[in-house]
């Protein structure tokens, strides 16, 4: 689901002077482009223009309701899921497998009757022997 954010802005409420541009219309609605063009370079979207009531305080005790002219801009949030950018993992290693003569040679070398050094003398021969 995408996600937004919104931008309110107070429309322009003059005309701005430009190359080319003549009348209060083309200087108001010139004023309109720059704006929307600034925010659109921003990454914000237009979206719509609203004519809102704002009470104000219009002397000591009293209130007066104005309309205030306002632009709704709008742009996508990036998200920590959208953000997440999942990484695949290495192939584990495999194991060789033990051929027949490695598994003998380790069966020898277990075997508590046989010596592990096949240098090593016999300490258990009796002296009578001799």
């Amino acid at each position: 689901m995408i996600r937004y954010e919104y931008k309110v802005l107070p429309a322009p409420s003059r005309g701005q002077r430009g190359k080319g541009v003549k009348g209060s219309d083309g200087k108001f609605a010139n004023a309109l482009e720059t704006l929307m063009n600034l925010m659109g370079s921003d990454g914000w979207e237009y979206q719509r223009a609203d004519t809102l009531p704002s009470e104000e305080r219009a002397g000591i005790a009293s209130k007066t309701t104005v309309f205030r002219n306002v632009l709704v801009f709008r742009r996508p949030i990036e998200t920590d899921v959208e953000a997440f950018e999942p990484k695949l993992l290495d192939a584990p290693n495999e194991e060789p497998e033990l051929d027949s003569e490695d598994t003998e040679t380790d069966e020898l070398a277990s075997d508590p009757a046989q010596p592990s050094d096949p240098d090593a003398t016999v300490q258990n021969e009796d002296p009578d022997d001799h």
